[in-house]
């Protein structure tokens, strides 16, 4: 692949040999390969996920869906969406258990709303309320439709910055993908392949951030292929 380094290529590579398929170059522009499979002819985007990225993910973050978090979650994305400006996108993760969740929530909202409203979106902010550690980061979204608010509730042992830089990670490669396009006489599907220098752990990571990122795009598959050569879909 002429725009692409040793991890992309091994990525397709691995992709190919997964679905017994042919591959070849896709030159100096969009896509960087295409795949032939039961005679279909399938555009092929591969984005390595950053090293320093990868390195933040010793173990699998445990995260929490018990009712109280669930509604935390609910309560934060609809109350703040709509004060998040277009092409920007707000992560926050809190440590579970949640015992005071109403008013949790609501100093969340205040914080976090007050910050809207002054522009104050660069950086990391960290806080400790009732008794949660909390930690946003305003983060550089997506075009098109796509979750402005992402949180996760997750328990104390936790290293927050594996969630954060997965769905940043995940933010800038799927876009940058999605803003590449196959030539114009190309009609057949479109696939996005991840490179990730981690073993088969992070998969439901993945899968959840994924899940609460709601990008509209026209991939048809979504693929994350991880260091041990185990491919597993995202979208498809």
């Amino acid at each position: 692949m002429s725009r692409s380094g040793k991890r992309e290529t091994a990525a397709i590579e691995q992709v190919a040999r997964h679905f017994g398929a042919t591959w070849e170059d896709g030159g100096a522009t969009s896509p960087d390969a295409y795949l032939t499979l039961d005679a279909r002819r399938i555009a092929v985007d591969v984005a390595a996920i950053d090293p320093v990225v990868a390195e933040h993910a010793a173990t699998a973050p445990r995260l929490r869906f018990d009712k109280v978090a669930l509604r935390l979650i609910s309560r934060l994305q609809a109350a703040l969406s709509p004060r998040v400006p277009d092409g920007k996108v707000v992560i926050l993760t809190v440590t579970a258990p949640i015992r005071l969740p109403a008013k949790t929530a609501a100093e969340l909202e205040r914080h976090i709303g007050e910050c809207l409203r002054r522009g104050a979106m660069n950086g990391e902010i960290n806080d400790t309320i009732c008794a949660n550690q909390t930690r946003v980061r305003f983060a550089k979204g997506i075009a098109g439709p796509a979750s402005k608010v992402i949180v996760f509730v997750h328990n104390p042992d936790t290293d927050p910055r594996v969630l954060f830089d997965l769905t940043t990670g995940l933010l800038k490669r799927i876009g940058a993908a999605a803003e590449q396009r196959p030539p114009v006489a190309f009609s057949g599907d479109r696939w996005l392949v991840i490179a990730d220098e981690q073993g088969s752990a992070r998969i439901e990571t993945y899968r959840h951030v994924y899940s609460q990122l709601r990008i509209a795009s026209d991939f048809s598959k979504i693929l994350v292929v991880l260091a041990d050569g185990q491919v597993e879909a995202l979208l498809g």
